[in-house]
C-alpha cells in the first residue's frame, strides 16, 4: 500500500497545529517546511472538509485544528485525504478460474481476500489508536524543544 506524500506532509502541519494552538496560514506551514503552497493548501482544505481543521478567515487567519489533538486519530487525517475506500479490492476473479462461479462473490470466502482484509483492519485499528497528542508526547521525548520551535517559525 501506498499512501500519497500529502499524507505525511498533513500530518505534520497537523502536529504543528496542535503546538501553535492558533491559526496559522498555509503559506506560512508550507514554508516552514519548504512545500509548494498550492498544493499543501488543497490538503489542508480536504482536513477541513473531513472536520479535522478548521479554516479561519482575516489578516489573522489560516488554519487550526478543530478538535483537541488527542481526538484526531492518524486514521482521521489518513481517511481525510485518502479517502474511506479499502486499499485491497477483491474482483472475484475466482469466478473465471476453471471450477469457478461467475456469479459468487468470492470476496467473504477467498483465503487472499480474507488476509487482506485481515491485514488491512490491523493497519487501521492501530492508526485508530494513534492520537496527534499521542504521537505529539512521542517527538517530546526525543526532542523536547520541536514545539517550541515550531511555535517560534509559525506565529508573528
Amino acid at each position: 500500500m501506498r499512501m500519497s506524500q500529502g499524507v505525511e506532509w498533513a500530518l505534520h502541519c497537523c502536529l504543528n497545529l496542535a503546538w501553535v494552538g492558533g491559526p496559522v496560514p498555509g503559506a506560512r506551514l508550507a514554508g516552514f517546511y519548504d512545500l509548494p503552497p498550492a498544493y499543501l493548501n488543497k490538503q489542508l482544505q480536504a482536513l477541513v472538509r473531513a472536520g479535522v481543521c478548521e479554516s479561519v478567515p482575516g489578516p489573522r487567519g489560516g488554519f487550526r485544528l478543530a478538535r483537541d489533538p488527542a481526538e484526531v486519530s492518524l486514521l482521521d487525517v489518513v481517511v481525510a485525504l485518502e479517502g474511506p475506500e479499502e486499499a485491497f479490492r477483491c474482483t472475484s476473479i475466482l469466478g473465471a478460474a476453471p471450477g469457478g462461479d461467475p456469479s459468487a462473490d468470492y470476496s467473504r470466502s477467498c483465503a487472499i481476500s480474507l488476509s487482506m482484509r485481515s491485514a488491512e483492519l490491523a493497519w487501521r485499528r492501530e492508526l485508530a489508536a494513534r492520537s496527534l497528542a499521542d504521537v505529539s508526547a512521542d517527538v517530546v521525548r526525543s526532542a523536547p524543544d520541536a514545539p517550541q520551535r515550531a511555535r517560534a517559525a509559525l506565529t508573528p
